[in-house]
C-alpha cells in the first residue's frame, strides 16, 4: 500500500509525549524546539526514507493487474500521473505544516486540517480516516489469508509434481489471522515495539524486490515480451467489463501511491533551517520518483510476463510459482508485514472508541478498571475488560467482513478510491487555498478545484469499477465454503 507499518511506527516513537526537557551542557542551550518537544533532527535524507518506506507495501502487488487493464500506452501513462499528482498535491501539504498566523506547527494530518479548515472539516477528515484505517484491516486480512493459501498450494504443489489441483479455502487462514490479531490487540503500547519497524520494512522490501526480480526472470524464460497496447482486449472481457476493470485498475494504483496521512507526522521530524516545507519538498521529489521508477519496472515487468492473463495478486492467483521456495518467502514476508501492520493500523480506532467510552461513562468501572493480572516470568499486567470485548469483536467484525468479500483486487481498488481524493487531493487542495488566501474564482483558485474535481471523478469510477467487481464475484463465490 501506500502507508507502511514501519513509517507510522517510528513515527508514532518520534511522537511519544514522554520527552526530556534538559540541557545541552556544552553549549548551555536547551535541546528542545519551540514547541517544548525534542529537537528534531531529520534530513532531506531521512525523509525521503520515511516516504520510500510509507509508500513500498502491499499495493505494489496489484499493479501487474493493473497495467493489463490498461495496456502498454495507458499504464505507464497513468502510474506517471498519479506520481504526479501524488507529489503536488503533497507539495501544498507541506506548506501547510505551520499556522499561516501563528507559526504553530501541526504534528498530524488532522492538526493540520484543524488550523486551517476549522472544526467542521476536522471532524469529517476524521471520519474519513478512521473508515479507511477499518477498511485497509479488512485488505490486510484478505491480503495475508491469500498468501497463506499460496504457501500451502506451493507446498501441495511441489509434493504432488503438480497432479493434485490443490483446492484450498482462505477461510481457515483469515480465522487463524483473526485469532493472532484478537491476541496482538491486547499488547499494551504495541506502537513502541521499535523493532516492529525494522522488521516490517524488510518485510515489504523483501516481498517487493522478490516479485520484480522474479518478473524479469520470467520475461526471460519467455524469450519475450507478452501484452498489447491497450491491455486486455474486447472479446476476452466485454465492453462493459473493460471499462469497470479500467475504472478498478486506477484505484489500484492510487491505493498504491496513498501516504500522504502521515507526511506531515514526517515533516515534524524534520529539523530547521532550512524550513521544513523546502526540506519536504525535496524529500517528496526524490522519493516520489524512486519509487515511481520501482512501481513502474514492478508493474510492466509483471505485464511483460502475464500479458492480458495477468494475476490479480503478482505472488498469488497463479501469478509466479517457481521457484516455489522463493515465492514462498515472499508470500510469508507479507504475511509477517501485515500481521504487525494490521495492529498499527486499528489502534487509532481502538484509542477512539475507547477514549470516547470513558469519556461517556467515567464512573463505569467495566470501562476504565484495569485489572492487574501477574503472568509468571513476564510480570505484571493490566487487563481492560472494556478493551478485550471491544477490541476482541472488531477483529471479528473485520474478519467475517473479509471472509465474506476475500476479492483482493476489489478491495484495493476500493479502499484506493476511498482514501486517495479526499486524504491525498481535497483536504491538501483547500487548506492551501485556506492558508493562502487565493481568492474564489481566480485563476489560480480555479485551476486547484479542476484538480481536485478531476480526481474526484477518477475516484468515483474507481469506486465504482470496485463495487462492480464485488457484485459480479459474489455471483459465483459462495461465502464461508468449506473449499475453493
Amino acid at each position: 500500500m501506500g502507508e507502511n507499518i514501519a513509517t507510522r511506527n517510528q513515527l508514532q516513537l518520534h511522537h511519544s509525549p514522554a520527552f526530556d526537557v534538559s540541557l545541552d551542557v556544552q553549549g548551555g542551550s536547551k535541546i528542545v524546539d519551540e514547541d517544548g518537544r525534542p529537537k528534531r533532527t531529520g534530513t532531506l535524507w531521512t525523509a525521503s526514507s520515511h516516504i520510500i518506506t510509507a509508500v513500498i507495501g502491499s499495493g505494489v502487488l496489484s499493479l501487474t493487474w493493473a497495467i493489463a487493464q490498461l495496456g502498454w500506452i495507458a499504464g505507464p501513462v497513468v502510474m506517471v500521473m498519479f506520481s504526479f499528482i501524488t507529489y503536488y498535491a503533497s507539495t501544498l501539504l507541506v506548506s501547510c505544516y505551520r499556522d499561516p498566523v501563528t507559526g504553530k506547527r501541526s504534528r498530524t494530518y488532522s492538526d493540520a486540517v484543524r488550523s486551517h479548515l476549522g472544526k467542521v472539516q476536522v471532524k469529517m477528515c476524521g471520519f474519513i480516516q478512521q473508515l479507511n484505517l477499518f477498511g485497509t484491516t479488512i485488505g490486510y486480512t484478505v491480503t495475508a489469508a491469500i498468501s497463506m493459501v499460496a504457501i500451502k498450494r506451493s507446498t501441495c504443489f511441489h509434493n504432488s509434481g503438480g497432479k493434485d489441483p490443490c483446492l484450498t479455502s482462505s477461510n481457515p487462514y483469515m480465522l487463524a489471522f483473526g485469532i493472532s490479531e484478537i491476541i496482538l490487540s491486547q499488547i499494551p503500547n504495541f506502537d513502541k515495539l521499535s523493532w516492529l519497524s525494522v522488521v516490517a520494512a524488510f518485510m515489504s522490501f523483501t516481498y517487493s524486490g522478490i516479485g520484480l526480480a522474479l518478473g524479469i526472470a520470467k520475461v526471460a524464460e519467455n524469450g519475450k515480451i507478452k501484452g498489447s497496447m491497450s491491455g486486455m482486449s474486447i472479446g476476452v472481457v466485454t465492453p462493459a467489463q473493460k471499462m469497470w476493470r479500467t475504472f478498478q485498475a486506477l484505484g489500484d494504483i492510487a491505493f498504491a501511491f496513498s501516504y500522504s496521512i502521515i507526511l506531515i507526522e514526517i515533516q515534524d521530524t524534520v529539523k530547521s533551517p532550512p524550513s521544513e516545507t523546502k526540506t519536504m519538498k525535496k524529500a517528496t521529489q526524490l522519493s516520489l520518483a524512486v519509487t515511481s521508477i520501482f512501481y513502474i519496472l514492478c508493474g510492466c515487468m509483471g505485464y511483460a510476463a502475464f500479458g492480458d492473463l495477468a494475476p490479480g495478486n503478482l505472488l498469488t492467483d497463479k501469478g509466479l510459482s517457481r521457484p516455489f521456495w522463493l515465492i514462498d518467502i515472499a508470500n510469508a514476508a507479507i504475511v509477517i508485514h501485515l500481521v504487525g501492520a494490521y495492529q498499527v493500523f486499528a489502534q487509532p480506532i481502538f484509542a477512539l472508541v475507547e477514549k470516547t467510552a470513558a469519556k461517556i461513562f467515567p464512573a463505569s468501572q467495566f470501562i476504565t478498571k484495569d485489572i492487574k493480572i501477574t503472568i509468571p516470568h513476564l510480570g505484571s499486567y493490566n487487563l481492560n475488560l472494556f478493551s478485550l470485548v471491544w477490541r476482541t469483536l472488531f477483529v471479528i467484525l473485520t474478519t467475517v467482513i473479509s471472509m465474506i468479500l476475500p476479492f483482493f483486487n476489489n478491495v484495493v481498488g476500493f479502499l484506493g478510491a476511498l482514501g486517495y481524493w479526499p486524504l491525498t487531493v481535497y483536504f491538501p487542495v483547500e487548506m492551501y487555498i485556506a492558508q493562502k488566501k487565493i481568492q474564489k474564482w481566480s485563476m489560480r483558485w480555479i485551476c486547484l478545484e479542476i484538480l481536485s474535481f478531476c480526481v474526484l471523478v477518477i475516484a468515483l469510477c474507481a469506486a465504482g469499477g470496485s463495487v462492480t467487481g464485488v457484485v459480479h464475484d459474489l455471483k459465483v463465490y459462495k461465502p464461508f465454503k468449506t473449499s475453493s
